[in-house]
Parts: structure tokens; C-alpha cells; sequence
């Protein structure tokens, strides 16, 4: 199935998400499915989900993101480990820890854990054990925040 592009899909319902404290994270078309990430400062549960479906619904027909085909709108938080995309995801976990996984090894890793520090366009700076290491963006496969189960 053929969706329109996904930024314009995205940029379409920041209008309607922005009011409501609600930060699209990512757009996802797979099958007849439309899915939207969203997160608030707060996290997101079902009443958010299902808040920003509602307020959607009829909005986003008038988008017509499908071309008129039929399609299912899912609404969904992105996971504690989903992958940080913008610099909103940088700046909301700076201080926190984080994993890295790398394309190719740093000093004889490929996995790192410690805490990020500081994040520009081009790199992110993670305290490893009392040390910074600087790492540019294009070395790294997936960044996320660290779950820890207790």
C-alpha cells in the first residue's frame, strides 16, 4: 500500500499533537498500517494514546495519507529502548544512562553504557567511569536509554 510521504504525514499532525503536549517521535507506514509514535514529558499510557487517536481520527482523513485506500491509525508510545532520533530525545535523557552500540569497535567495544554528557549535531559525549568519550554520530548504530530492571 502506498502512504504519502511520512513527513509530511508527521508534519500535518504536529499542529493538532503540539497543543496538546504531545511530541510525535515517528511515523511508520508497514502494510495497511499508519502508525504514530508520540511521547510528552510525562510518558505516555492508553488514555494519552487513546486521546491523540480521537483528536486524529477525523483530522487525518482529510489528509488523505493513503490516497483514499482503506488503512488502519494506530497511536502508540515508541518503548523505553527505542532509538533517540531528535535532538528532543538527546536533550530529554542528557544526564541519564544510556547504550551505544557502534558499527565498529572503539578502543576494542562495540557496546557502551555510561551516561550521557552532551550532544551536539554531529556527536554525542557519554561519561564511561569517570572518563568523557566523544563520539561521532555516523560511528553509531543505535543509541537509547539504558533500561534497568531492579
Amino acid at each position: 500500500m502506498q502512504f504519502k510521504p511520512k513527513e509530511e504525514i508527521k508534519t500535518f499532525l504536529e499542529n493538532i499533537a503540539t497543543p496538546m503536549g504531545i511530541e510525535i517521535v515517528d511515523v511508520e507506514t508497514k502494510g495497511e498500517a499508519l502508525t504514530v509514535f508520540i511521547e510528552t514529558d510525562g510518558g505516555v499510557d492508553l488514555n494519552t494514546c487513546e486521546a491523540f487517536h480521537n483528536a486524529i481520527m477525523d483530522p487525518i482523513d482529510e489528509l488523505d495519507p493513503s490516497f483514499g485506500a482503506a488503512y488502519t491509525l494506530n497511536v502508540s508510545s515508541p518503548g523505553l529502548d527505542r532509538p533517540f532520533k531528535t535532538a528532543r530525545d538527546f536533550e530529554r535523557n542528557l544526564g541519564r544512562e544510556v547504550e551505544v552500540k557502534l558499527y565498529a569497535p572503539l578502543r576494542g567495544k562495540k557496546f557502551l553504557e555510561g551516561v550521557l554528557s552532551a550532544y551536539d549535531e554531529n556527536s554525542v559525549t557519554l561519561l564511561l567511569g569517570g572518563s568523557e568519550e566523544k563520539i561521532n554520530k555516523t560511528k553509531i548504530a543505535k543509541i537509547n536509554r539504558a533500561v534497568k530492571f531492579d
